[in-house]
């Protein structure tokens, strides 16, 4: 199975990921901007199957993950997934955006048998998610995702950018302070679940928040 990954719930990124390759990965790509999604994902995306030498008839599914995020960004992954699922006649597939630093944070020896991920939120806040780590298995959700402030999180170790921003109030990991959701990882996630006959979501976004854009009300007569 070959799959396209992307994600935008923070930086642009996108992998291949293939059920046959060393570790899953083929290649991916990650921005550092926050705030470039629309300009830089799908140009990647095309260097990224170019690179690979593989087409759209060559994926079997795409997935997208679908935050929580801010609007645009979140937006812009989602769409682009949208599309290109529609011209190769592909299936979509959702993830929690979360799920992606989660299966980093559960490989790796930091990870506690329960723990929070995190991630900027923007407005002094956090996008959060509460996880279980059991060895040898994926990460189970068990409480999220959620959107506040980091004063309000339940008291166990977390891992992610949004840690890294209140470490005087938070138990941040140090070695995931900087940590965002990546397409690699989110792939990874992905076919772990699909092979193993889970479900997915589909590519409804988690926005958590209402909109800042909003419909004018009606002009007040001036008297």
């Amino acid at each position: 199975m070959l799959i396209l990954a992307i994600d935008t719930s923070a930086v642009a990124s996108a992998a291949l990921i293939s059920d046959i390759a060393m570790e899953g990965v083929i290649d991916s790509f990650a921005t550092e901007d926050t705030r470039s999604h629309a300009e830089v994902l799908a140009p990647g995306i095309e260097k990224l199957l170019a690179g690979a030498g593989v087409t759209g008839a060559d994926i079997d599914a795409i997935v997208t993950g679908v935050g929580p995020g801010p609007f645009t960004g979140l937006r812009s992954g989602i769409a682009t997934a949208r599309t290109l699922a529609f011209v190769w006649n592909k299936p979509l597939y959702g993830l929690m955006s979360l799920d992606a630093i989660a299966l980093e944070v559960a490989e790796s020896t930091a990870a506690a048998p329960e723990f929070l991920v995190a991630t900027d939120a923007r407005r002094k806040e956090v996008y959060w998610a509460r996880y279980a780590a059991t060895e040898g298995q994926l990460p189970e959700l068990l409480d999220g995702p959620h959107v506040g402030f980091a004063a309000d999180l339940p008291d166990l170790p977390v891992f992610g950018a949004g840690a890294g921003l209140y470490p005087d109030v938070l138990r941040a990991d140090a070695d995931f302070a900087d940590a965002q959701p990546n397409a690699a990882a989110l792939g990874q996630f992905a076919m772990a679940r699909l092979t193993a006959g889970k479900p997915l979501l589909d590519s409804t976004p988690l926005y958590l928040r209402e909109s800042d854009a909003q419909v004018p009300g009606p002009r007040k007569r001036a008297l």
